[in-house]
Formats: structure tokens, C-alpha cells, sequence
């Protein structure tokens, strides 16, 4: 078989053509994230809160699949590399298992437990119905965001991220044409209120899985999934979560950081809860293009690592950074300019207003350092150092950032709050550093010195 792009073409436009159809698709994501939000803010502030309030929730399930996402990708890749192809394919079908075992258990949590999850944040009642409609129809049917992911994955891992922006993107679409349908009542259909962006979610969700197991069967070549005498492999399985587990704490961490913001946050105001809620989604159109290249750079270190090209893996972490801090600059700047017009997408009251705005040009410090970490994380998990990354985010968000959000929140003053995420970030660079050099130390330096060797005799 003829060697895969990723060994062959050149560094930078292989980089390029692999993470752009990744950020598009993201962008999408980032779009209909925030469309979501704004035609919810429509209906009243409480039922923006108790969008907000379910993020930690949905982002858990979102930190499952990727997390598994990424030892998936990251064994496939490799073993591309190493042109193990029954290796391979062993691997997307176990990974297709994983993704029905993932939901299962977080429809069943969504049952009996999305009630008690809002109780136990706020006693607002309209909250606390609204947020457990909308938690539990994204749970029930969750079906979709995780085989949607898995598949996207098997299609990144082999270098066939057009496809992943194909089906991320009409996914994405279709929840938003659907969105004002069902939460305004439009055409006929009956006024569902926040139940009804659920409902626009998970069927966007559901569509774009579709899609990606199509896309997988008939375009995906150098994977074959069959399951005909299908039996899970422990081996495998283990493989996957020796990278992936990491990856899935790492990113849940994010989930228990952001429900202990919202407790410290709440505090002050529930308009101070929404307005971090706010920050989530329009951050995500500063850093889901950073995680489409990451998207794409990770499968490019793991398949040159397994075939032995050290220059080639090198090249891609630099330039990988370059555009990291780039577009981490650009963020910044939009974020400190056009604070007030961000906010007033929500439509943000006077006071939403006045302690928004402060909060989102504190917080976008933390990007300018925050694109050199990601990056750095990201190959981590590519050579399989995941517990790397899942050190560097518990440090940064459960010893830092969640304890100094807490003191400084002792002030009194909530515009000191937000000085928690530029600390944090610091902290988190530094460690960046730290591993980065052990890495290449250990894995990139005596790879280099072998290939020299062999090439020298």
C-alpha cells in the first residue's frame, strides 16, 4: 500500500491541509454553540443561566468521547505508521463499541440524576425545570455526539479531515436552521422554549453521526470496520486508554472547574453566572480553531513517530506553535476591542453589561500564553505522555486557578475574580516547558540519533 500523506508530504502544506477542513468545521461548531445561546437569551436571562449551568454536564460527555477520541486516534495513526494495518482496523471498530458504551451510561445518569445535578447549583425553579428539561434530552440522546466524535476521529486519524468537516458542519448547520423552529414555535411547530434547543441539538448531532459512518465505510480505505464476529479487545481497549484516559480526566476537569466557577460566581449575582456562560461560548470561536490544528497535528507526530522521521515531527510541533500563538494574538485583540458588541449578542442588559465587559478583557490575557500550552499538551498525548497533560490541567485548574478564583472572590470585588485564568495560565507554561524538554529528551533526540546512525552506515 502506497504510504499514507502524512509520511510523505511536505510539513507545512500537510499541516495546513490537514487542521483548516478541522477549524472550518469547529468554527461551525463555535457558531451554532453561540446561536444557541443568543436565540435562548431571547426567551429570558434564567433560561441563559440554565444553559449555562448544564455546560459542565454536557462538557463531561464531550470530555469522554474526545478524550477517547484522542487514544484512538493516536493508536490508529501509529499503527498506520508502522503499517499495521489489521492492527488498525481492530482498533476503529473497537473504538465504535466504546462510543455505544459511553452513552449508555450517560442516558442512564441523565435519567435519574439531571434533577439533583441543578438542585444542588441554584433553587431558582424556573432554572432548575428549565435546565433539567434540557439536560436530560441531551443526555437520552446523546447517541449521536458520541459516534458523531468517534467517527470523526477514524477519519482524522488516517488523514481525511475534509470528511470530518463535512459531517461536523451539516451537523452543526441543521441545528441551527432548527434552533429558533422549536424554541419559538415557527412553522407550526409547537413552542418548546429551552427543551427546544436540546431537541435542535442532539437531532444536528444524530445527523452528523449518520454521515460520519457512512463516510467511514465507503471513503475511509485504509480502515476496514466489519463487525462480523466482532469481540471487544482488551488489549486494544487498554491501549486506547493508556492516552485516552488522561485526555478524558483532563478535559472532565474542565467540568468540575466550571461548576465550581459557576458556585463561586453565583455568589455575587446569577447575571454573574451567565455572563461566564457568555465567555464559554465566544471563547470557543477563539479556541476551537487552535484544537482543529491540534485536530490535525496530532495524527502527523503520531504516524512520523511510528515510522521513524524525527525532522519531520519536529518541523510540525514548531509551526504548530507558530500558528497557536497567532491566532491566540488575534483573539486577544478582538476581545479587547469588541467586548461590549460580543456581550450584546446575548442581549446583555445594562448590568450584564457593565460586569461583562471587564471580565471578558481580563480573562483574554490568559490567550496570549494559552496557545504556546495547548499545543504542548496536544503532542504529549501524540506520543503517548497523556498523563503529561492530565498533570499540567489538574495543577492549572484544580490547585490554581479554582483556589485563587476563591480568594480572590473573598475581596468582594468580581472584577478581581477573573484574574484567576491569566495565574493560572502562567503556571500551566511553565510546566509546558518543563515536560517538553524532558520529551524531547527521551523520545525525540535518541529517535534523531538512531535514524542518523542508520543513515550513516
Amino acid at each position: 500500500m502506497q504510504e499514507n500523506k502524512m509520511g510523505v508530504m511536505p510539513v507545512n502544506r500537510l499541516l495546513l491541509t490537514m487542521s483548516v477542513p478541522i477549524m472550518i468545521s469547529m468554527l461551525v461548531q463555535a457558531l451554532y454553540n453561540i446561536v444557541d445561546s443568543m436565540f435562548v437569551a431571547m426567551l429570558n436571562e434564567n433560561a441563559l443561566t440554565a444553559v449555562s449551568l448544564a455546560f459542565p454536564a454536557q462538557n463531561l460527555m464531550i470530555a469522554v468521547s474526545t478524550g477517547t477520541g484522542v487514544g484512538i486516534n493516536a493508536l490508529l495513526s501509529k499503527s498506520l505508521g508502522e503499517k499495521n494495518y489489521e492492527k488498525a482496523n481492530k482498533t476503529a471498530v473497537n473504538a465504535l463499541f466504546l462510543a455505544l458504551c459511553s452513552y449508555i451510561v450517560f442516558a442512564v445518569a441523565g435519567i435519574f440524576f439531571s434533577r439533583s445535578f441543578f438542585l444542588v447549583q441554584t433553587d431558582v425553579p424556573e432554572i432548575v425545570e428549565g435546565g433539567t428539561t434540557y439536560l436530560m434530552i441531551c443526555t437520552v440522546f446523546s447517541f449521536g455526539l458520541f459516534f458523531q466524535i468517534i467517527c470523526e476521529r477514524l477519519l482524522q486519524a488516517t488523514g481525511r479531515t475534509i470528511y470530518t468537516m463535512i459531517s461536523q458542519g451539516i451537523g452543526a448547520i441543521i441545528n441551527i436552521i432548527f434552533d429558533p423552529i422549536f424554541i419559538f414555535g415557527l412553522f407550526g411547530v409547537p413552542k418548546m422554549g429551552v427543551a427546544g434547543a436540546a431537541i435542535a441539538t442532539v437531532f444536528g448531532q444524530i445527523v452528523a453521526a449518520i454521515i460520519g459512518i457512512v463516510i467511514n465505510i465507503k471513503k475511509n480505505s485504509e480502515i476496514h470496520i466489519s463487525l462480523k464476529k466482532f469481540r471487544p479487545s482488551g488489549t486494544i481497549i487498554k491501549n486506547i486508554y493508556m492516552v485516552g484516559i488522561p485526555s478524558i480526566i483532563m478535559a472532565s476537569i474542565g467540568s468540575v472547574t466550571t461548576f465550581g466557577m459557576n458556585k463561586i460566581l453565583i455568589g455575587f449575582s446569577t447575571t454573574a453566572t451567565a455572563v461566564y456562560g457568555v465567555y464559554f461560548k465566544l471563547q470557543s470561536f477563539v479556541f476551537m480553531p487552535l484544537f482543529g490544528m491540534n485536530n490535525g497535528m496530532v495524527p502527523i507526530i503520531a504516524y512520523n513517530y511510528g515510522a521513524k522521521k524525527p525532522d519531520r515531527m519536529v518541523k510540525t510541533l514548531k509551526l504548530s506553535i507558530a500558528y497557536a500563538v497567532g491566532i491566540m494574538v488575534i483573539g486577544f485583540i478582538v476581545f479587547e476591542v469588541f467586548a461590549g458588541q460580543l456581550l450584546s449578542i446575548f442581549n446583555a442588559s445594562d448590568y450584564m453589561l457593565s460586569i461583562g465587559v471587564p471580565a471578558l478583557r481580563t480573562i483574554a490575557v490568559h490567550f496570549l500564553i494559552a496557545g504556546f500550552s495547548i499545543v504542548s499538551s496536544s503532542v504529549f498525548q501524540a506520543l503517548s505522555h497523556g498523563f503529561f497533560s492530565l498533570w499540567i490541567s489538574l495543577v492549572r485548574q484544580l490547585i490554581v486557578l479554582l483556589p485563587v478564583a476563591f480568594l480572590l472572590s473573598l475581596t468582594g470585588d468580581l472584577e478581581n475574580v477573573w484574574w484567576c485564568f491569566p495565574v493560572a495560565e502562567l503556571v500551566s507554561a511553565a510546566m509546558c516547558a518543563f515536560f517538553l524538554r524532558y520529551t524531547f529528551k527521551k523520545d525525540i533526540h535518541p529517535l534523531q540519533k538512531a535514524v542518523q546512525m542508520e543513515e550513516n552506515r
